[in-house]
């Protein structure tokens, strides 16, 4: 968020130097990233934003340079690409054209662009880039304590499928303290004798570590590398040094390793057992020196390790930490480490070594303690105030070998302890105490879904009791993904600003390595919830280098078979509907296009066509006559029934038409890639698709489909599936039967998305309010009244389990794209062209909303006063914006206070204009 904020600060103190009638190029990035230093790609894509003091501002010419260094790059040298003037108003995914880049190179670049008045602006700012090695050229040696042979740790992913039987433990998962499992600290010497100029480290510790250079941490990442199937790819992460982090003479690389998800444990609690091997850690740093000179060290025998003081790290079960244990100043020079051991060289994972191009996992925020409860004499229950996924931070002073464990939940029981049972248990932190001073600790190897902290037989502040430690201090640290904010959203109506809130503290808690269901009980990939929210994501934050690594993690779970199972990464095979549903498998169709209507690349759809193709053809395979059957369908719809498999519709009518979708998108795909075979196979799939979904589900009489319920009858208007004669039929049914239950929905995780849009794209946003203006179970105001901070499993939380799930927050996308207005053209992708078409419902005065486009901000802001409509809009210097006014067509229309005529869109019966960049402010008479 800190990052973006400061982007945005950035560019608005940009546009006060841009002189008048000129543009200026901004926020270089190459492959969608800042000053990225890991480029795969031989011919990388560069691009930039556009700051204009003036309206209607574009681009028709830029000029790049490309150099091997600043210094050139400042004298206006290109050694490397001199682009020369290309008349172009394209100002991203420009394909870098120069000589053939070395690997492990870094690179300067920047751009000059010409606007539509033939002026050329200043040269932008220098960015750069740095090509990431071949696997090759790292020729990774992995080290560690133990070998995977000798850990006797199971061997193949036949291990996964048993992992739900708890009387099929091996006695092997239970030792912890074994050197299997347990974490250890690594360590280097190295002698730096000459001026650096600057260094490069590649590594990647499994599951996860913390590196130190000379004692002090690089990087800011919690749970490096972020997770992936380890079997297919591993992450590593690039860091770069500057001289300043080297003293001449001795220095030391320190590593500290924990488990993460390469190698759970079965004590306390775990959803699952797996593992991938024992601790392991990779290592390479390149030194260059001033003289020219280059120096490589390397993880290889000459590495010593020795157990670190946590003595247990669970991603699922928690950590301990013996403060005894502790070697003072062990990742610094001067330390004796004689009896330290030599490493052993490990077996390598499975898995292709690929660079981490997506964001780390950081400490966000941090919370304080709201209240705090003494239930009894030195027993403690704290209240941090906030729902969240992360891990305290304590501060405690006592005596040597004394222990606090700290427990964590989202909720409490009736007595005010806290109530574990929903989210998994047991899960808690041990601290043993080394001396009588204050003595402060944050774990690093796991985190929880909490908001209350339960400590026991301590003292709070002040030393009553002098049997006990006393507790100090204590934090509660948010963590969740640094893609970064790109949105915001706020309106008149509280129950929406509040629905807003609940839903994106869901949203992070459970943005990590991937998008997850819940940050306490599974921390697991189910894939449903990315595409069903895939817009609210989309609005809210900046997923362009999270997405590819999404679809990463997709493309390497595909079976053989073509199958795309419901969790990715799959470290858990659950069997039946639970590894196989089409709503979930479907998100690797539906994902790629999302990303192409949002940040205008195509990417995705080129690399990942063929998993695509493929996972339409496996629905193929399980359809009978077009008709697929299994799958959980609308999972966890609304009624009387117990949450789960889809009871109100057909699972039948839920799994074909999500095999039609994903064969009409891939059709699509092959339209835009020039595969005319393919798309003359797909779509006419497709047609065949819809025409037996019709003749299955749908009765001519009644004009209803499947079991009429709302379900069943707006997925087929969302996809367009229902013959146009007999569409506003339909929709009228859809309707009467959201009125007859009050004006409340029935649908589950899958049909909410399709309800809600269905409603909001026909004309019926009226509905949509009702549906959700109230306090009421099935509503997020019912949320809102029972006091949480975060959006539940259930409409009702006293129901469910977890109490941090995003997969009901699709009404995200309707506050966006309906309230606000601001709604992508697909003709035009990656808001190159959109359209602001805000709706004014129920008695609310403003809404207001902005994003972070590719191009730069879009923002709508309107408010109903004194008798006028007033819509304030910002379009991105390059693009265009077709407004969509919700007024009379005889209203009279000023922007900037000066009259002016608009057209008028006889569909949408609305008042229309057609603008280029800029803010405008528009009145209208109501």
């Amino acid at each position: 968020m800190k990052f973006f904020k400061s982007i945005v600060l950035f560019v608005c103190l940009l546009v006060t130097v841009v002189s008048k009638g000129q543009v200026l190029p901004v926020r270089l990035t190459t492959e969608m990233a800042e000053n990225p230093l890991a480029i795969v790609e031989n011919q990388p894509r560069l691009g930039w934003q556009l700051v204009s003091k003036e309206s209607d501002a574009s681009q028709v010419a830029f000029l790049i340079l490309v150099a091997s260094s600043e210094e050139k790059l400042n004298n206006d040298d290109g050694d490397i690409w001199n682009s020369g003037r290309v008349n172009s108003n394209k100002n991203l995914h420009i394909l870098y054209s120069g000589k053939p880049l070395k690997n492990e190179t870094k690179y300067f670049w920047k751009v000059k662009v010409w606007n539509q008045s033939g002026k050329v602006s200043k040269w932008s700012r220098i960015a750069s880039f740095r090509t990431a090695p071949l696997e090759s050229d790292l020729n990774p040696t992995w080290i560690g304590a133990i070998t995977k042979a000798d850990s006797h740790l199971p061997e193949g992913r036949n291990y996964h499928t048993a992992t739900f039987n708890r009387e099929k433990k091996m006695s092997f998962i239970n030792a912890s303290d074994s050197l299997a499992r347990r974490s250890i600290i690594l360590r280097k010497p190295f002698e730096v004798e000459k001026a650096v100029k600057e260094a490069v480290i590649y590594i990647s510790g499994l599951g996860h570590y913390e590196l130190t250079i000379n004692g002090k941490k690089v990087g800011n990442s919690q749970f490096a590398p972020l997770w992936t199937d380890y079997d297919k790819t591993v992450n590593y992460n690039v860091y770069e040094l500057s001289a300043k982090e080297f003293q001449k003479g001795d220095n030391v690389i320190g590593v500290l390793l924990g488990n993460g998800m390469y190698n759970t444990l079965a004590e306390r609690y775990t959803k699952f057992f797996v593992s991938f091997g024992p601790p392991t850690l990779f290592f390479k740093m390149k030194i260059k020196y001033n003289d020219g000179s280059e120096e490589i060290i390397k993880s290889d025998r000459s590495w010593k390790y020795s157990k670190s003081p946590i003595t247990y790290n669970s991603i699922f079960g928690g950590e301990d930490y013996n403060a005894n244990l502790e070697q003072r100043s062990w990742n610094k020079k001067g330390f004796k480490d004689r009896d330290w051991k030599k490493v052993v060289i490990q077996e390598a994972p499975k898995g292709v070594l690929r660079p981490q191009t997506a964001p780390p996992v950081t400490i966000q925020k941090q919370y304080e303690v709201k209240t705090v409860k003494e239930l009894k004499p030195n027993f403690y229950v704290f209240d941090m105030g906030q729902n969240l996924s992360g891990f305290p931070t304590i501060k405690v002073k006592g005596k040597r070998g004394q222990t606090i464990r700290v427990w964590v939940a989202e909720g409490l029981n009736e007595e005010g302890t806290i109530a574990q049972g929903r989210s998994g248990k047991p899960y808690y932190y041990d601290y043993t105490l080394k001396s009588d001073k204050v003595e402060e600790w944050t774990p690093k190897f796991s985190f929880y879904g909490y908001q209350y902290v339960q400590i026991e037989n301590i003292n709070y502040k002040e030393d009553k009791n002098k049997e006990f430690p006393t507790l100090v201090d204590l934090k509660s640290n948010f963590i969740y993904n640094s893609a970064g904010e790109a949105g915001s959203f706020a309106c008149s109506n509280e129950i929406f600003n509040k629905t807003h809130e609940l839903i994106n503290n869901s949203i992070k808690s459970n943005f990590q390595s991937v998008f997850t269901d819940c940050p306490q009980r599974e921390k697991l990939g189910w894939l449903e919830e990315i595409q069903l929210n895939g817009p609210g994501l989309m609005f809210n934050y900046n997923l362009q280098t999270f997405l590819p690594a999404t679809m990463q993690n997709i493309s390497d779970s595909q079976r053989d078979n073509g199958l795309i199972p419901t969790i990715v990464p799959e470290y858990v095979i659950f069997g039946g509907d639970f590894t196989d549903s089409p709503e979930w498998g479907v998100t690797g169709v539906i994902l790629p296009w999302m990303y192409y209507e949002y940040y205008g690349d195509a990417s995705l759809l080129e690399k990942y066509y063929p998993i695509m193709k493929k996972y339409v053809d496996y629905l193929g395979t399980k359809a009978t006559n077009n008709i697929v059957s299994h799958g959980l369908g609308d999972w966890y719809d609304y009624g009387t029934h117990p949450a789960g498999y889809s009871k109100n519709s057909p699972i039948a009518l839920s799994a074909t038409s999500h095999y039609y979708y994903g064969a009409y998108l891939v059709a699509k795909a092959s339209k835009l890639l020039g595969k005319t075979e393919d798309f003359e196979k797909y779509n006419t799939l497709a047609s065949e698709i819809k025409t037996a979904f019709n003749a299955a589900f749908f009765n001519e009489e009644t004009k209803q489909y499947g079991t009429s319920s709302q379900f069943s009858n707006a997925v087929p208007i969302f996809m367009d599936i229902v013959e146009p004669k007999y569409k506003e039929a339909v929709m009228q049914n859809l309707l009467a039967d959201i009125k007859e239950k009050g004006d409340r929905l029935t649908t589950g995780d899958v049909g909410n998305r399709y309800l809600f849009q269905t409603l909001a794209r026909n004309g019926e946003n009226e509905t949509m309010y009702k549906m959700h203006n109230h306090y009421d179970a099935p509503g997020y105001g019912f949320q809102i009244k029972f006091g949480l901070t975060t959006l539940t499993e259930q409409w009702d939380p006293r129901k469910g389990n977890s109490w941090n799930h995003f997969m009901l927050g699709q009404i995200e996308e309707w506050f966006y794209q309906s309230l606000a207005g601001i709604m992508s053209d697909p003709e035009k992708p990656g808001f190159k062209h959109f359209f602001i078409q805000p709706e004014v419902v129920g008695d609310m005065t403003f809404a207001k909303a902005d994003y972070q486009s590719v191009y730069g901000k879009i923002a709508s802001s309107w408010e109903k006063k004194d008798g006028k409509f007033i819509l304030t809009v910002q379009i991105p210097v390059n693009t265009t914006a077709t407004i969509k006014l919700p007024v009379a067509k005889n209203s009279e229309i000023k922007i900037d206070n000066k009259k002016v005529r608009v057209g008028f869109d006889e569909k949408a019966q609305k008042p229309v204009l057609e603008l280029g960049s800029g803010i405008y402010t528009i009145e209208c008479t109501i």
